[in-house]
């Protein structure tokens, strides 16, 4: 009988690691092209969670400027999903899932590089 190591067991689907604060990742700001303030919840290579005032729509294509003390990147991906996860007197807040087209290169992704060893 084959195991597959490093399969996980506890609900979570997600295949790469995702890294939340700024000690973690470096990310110092978010913005949604043309100049939309974002707020990021967690990051991997393959995709980030963000809450901004602005409206993303599923299947969409967004831009992200990520500014980093590196210096200043972009990363275009895929609303992949998005909901209301605050209502307040003036505005709502959108928690939007982005898919990445391209995995950011400054991530190390601990579980691709031994991923899926048969014993």
């Amino acid at each position: 009988m084959e195991a597959v190591v490093g399969q996980r067991h506890d609900g979570d689907r997600r295949d790469r690691r995702r890294l939340a604060g700024m000690q973690e990742h470096g990310i110092v700001s978010v913005v949604v092209r043309p100049g939309n303030p974002a707020m990021l919840i967690n990051i991997s290579a393959a995709g980030a969670l963000i809450d901004t005032e602005h409206r993303l729509r599923p299947g969409a294509s967004v831009d992200l400027v990520i500014e980093r003390s590196q210096g200043r990147a972009s990363a275009r991906g895929r609303v992949l999903r998005c909901s209301v996860v605050r209502v307040q007197a003036a505005s709502l807040c959108y928690r939007g899932a982005i898919g990445f087209d391209r995995p950011l290169p400054w991530f190390i992704d601990e579980r691709a590089a031994g991923a899926r060893q048969v014993v």
